[in-house]
């Protein structure tokens, strides 16, 4: 008997295409993690253009494991929005981007 110890949901994108999201495998998840802690940077943090870049740029890291065909930022910034990024974000790092705690607490561990 199997236990599944991940929560699990299913996206559907501006253009309609649904994606099961879950946490992400330890190696995307270093990637995941080596680019999303440079929101710390205030160079990032004080543009929204260039944070939501990186948000993006996070998702696509993301999407190599939900729809390797989506994993490129040309063709996912056509296709998603802001709250459809966070919760990719949300699943797939367990970092709560609207919870300004859980983001503090999630920029500390990648120190």
């Amino acid at each position: 008997m199997s236990t599944t110890v991940y929560q699990s949901e299913t996206v559907k994108l501006l253009d309609g295409t649904e994606i099961e999201i879950r946490p992400l495998k330890i190696s995307l998840l270093r990637e995941f993690m080596k680019e999303f802690q440079k929101i710390s940077d205030e160079k990032i943090a004080e543009d929204n253009i260039k944070s939501m870049d990186l948000l993006l740029n996070c998702s696509v890291i993301a999407m190599k494991q939900y729809n390797e065909e989506l994993a490129t930022k040309e063709k996912l910034e056509d296709i998603i929005d802001l709250p459809t990024v966070y919760k990719i974000i949300e699943i797939a790092a367990g970092i709560k981007l609207n919870d300004p705690n859980a983001l503090a607490a999630a920029l500390a561990g990648t120190n």
